[in-house]
């Protein structure tokens, strides 16, 4: 992935000193049983692979009658992500999961449709689109540190409900200009009972063909029919809001998309999977990287205060909206804690795919229905790629510092179906970090450990309870 970095004339230098090894769950010796295997893919994937995958370039194991493979292999990556992703398709539990709630959306489109949302999508998510953006985030970021601070005057913050709630404010911001007061409550209710009821894969969502309903799939088709006259709801709502905005927003920008090659645009139902895609990819995946980022900080004291040093010289200088062109040469440190955070608790924890046709992977045969794993919580820890891989040190993202191999940096994707919102995540968390580390010292009791539950997201097993100090 393009880091975006450049050499500084005066590149930060962080504290010598030990750097902290986060916990996480143990790998299981060998492989599991095939039934203690999906349930702990339904539970928490990281206890489901083994400890010899961290370690060989390419896993094998036999799943329901067919292969599958998790790929550490950098020349395999590139050929499933870049040479021949044609081949490669969501699988059919992944399908079944994500288009109730993310319709025919970028996220779960294919071939020509793919084609046509993604080139429209595009300018949309250039970075001088994005940079029009940032005082959406400001905006939202300035609100929640001003609620934080009341709540922590009255005690211990469990701050992933907090951050939530700030990452779905600066979605709704930025995709409507408004904030999320009348429709965030109805929100988190949906994505909380769509994740904890419908988002975890059953057995029978990835035996059964796709035009077989599986047992969730009723649940799951009740569930839209509720939700899509929601979103409906709010995107007519923002349309007849005759106020001025001071700067656009996502939605301006979507609904002025047109395919550049054929000039459409998108249609009501295409509008909508857009808004639905953007708002819950976006907000989950921000929520879980700032809660990591916090935890991590918690643990190294001393880099949390060189990113507050760096945050309070960047506000210093009157960096406010204009951070945003070129933030990684101001806020290189907070850059750098993001990127490490995404390496060590990679939100999209696997990309699944299933063959179409055959091919042949780092030496392996590669049958027509076999599953191809590319899990980025696996890669990012593997001990043939990364040096200390379990220890949080940002100085592997600091300019100057090598860049990591090739495909074995993978918060995002890679190819064609890379994140097309990668700009933007990245930007947002670097700027919301600096701001609540700017403003406060978060600490934890001492001996609190967090462990990482892969499900849909790399989010925490539970919600802790962080101290936080005004600065």
């Amino acid at each position: 992935m393009d880091s975006g970095r450049t050499l500084l004339d005066d590149p930060p230098r962080l504290p010598q000193g030990p750097r902290p090894r986060p916990p996480v769950p143990e790998p299981p010796a060998d492989d599991l049983p095939l039934f203690a295997y999906l349930a702990a893919l339904r539970r928490n994937a990281v206890e489901a692979w083994p400890r010899r995958t961290y370690d060989e370039p390419i896993v094998q194991r036999q799943l329901l009658g067919r292969r599958s493979f998790i790929v550490s292999d950098r020349d395999a990556i590139r050929r499933v992500l870049i040479d021949n992703p044609a081949i490669y398709l969501r699988t059919r539990a992944s399908v079944r999961i994500l288009r109730p709630v993310l319709g025919d959306g970028l996220l779960i489109s294919e071939g020509a449709a793919w084609r046509h949302q993604r080139r429209t999508l595009a300018p949309a998510f250039t970075p001088r689109a994005v940079e029009d953006l940032v005082p959406h985030i400001e905006g939202a970021v300035e609100a929640a540190c001003l609620r934080l601070e009341a709540e922590a005057a009255r005690g211990p913050v469990a701050l992933f409900p907090a951050l939530h709630g700030l990452a779905l404010e600066i979605a709704g911001r930025t995709m409507f200009s408004v904030g999320m007061e009348s429709d965030g409550a109805a929100l988190r209710r949906f994505v909380a009972e769509y994740a904890e009821r419908m988002g975890r894969p059953h057995l029978l969502d990835m035996l059964l063909p796709l035009s077989w309903p599986a047992p969730l799939d009723f649940a799951r088709a009740r569930f839209r029919r509720r939700w899509i006259p929601f979103l409906d709801r709010i995107i007519a709502r923002r349309a007849a809001d005759p106020a001025p905005r001071a700067a656009r927003d996502l939605l301006d920008l979507l609904v002025a998309a047109k395919d550049p090659e054929t000039g459409r645009p998108f249609d009501q139902d295409q509008l909508r999977d857009q808004v639905a895609t953007m708002i819950l990819a976006g907000h989950e995946t921000t929520a879980a990287a700032l809660l990591w980022a916090s935890y991590l900080l918690a643990l190294a004291p001393d880099i949390q205060e060189a990113v507050a040093q760096e945050a309070a010289a960047a506000e210093a200088r009157g960096a406010g909206a204009d951070l945003a062109s070129g933030y990684e040469r101001k806020l290189p440190l907070t850059r750098a804690v993001v990127d490490e955070t995404l390496r060590l608790y990679p939100p999209a924890f696997v990309l699944a795919r299933a063959a179409r046709a055959p091919d042949t992977l780092g030496g392996y045969p590669v049958e027509p229905g076999d599953v191809v794993m590319i899990s980025p919580w696996v890669l990012h820890r593997h001990r043939r790629l990364w040096r200390d891989p379990d220890t949080f040190d940002p100085a592997r993202f600091l300019p100057g510092a090598a860049p990591p191999p090739r495909f074995a940096y993978l918060p995002f994707g890679a190819g064609p179906r890379v994140c097309i919102g990668a700009h933007f995540a990245l930007l947002e968390a670097t700027l919301a970090l600096a701001r609540l580390i700017g403003r406060f010292r978060i600490s934890l009791p001492e001996g609190t450990a967090i462990h990482p539950a892969a499900v849909v997201t790399t989010q925490p097993d539970r919600p802790p309870a962080f101290t936080l100090r005004p600065r």
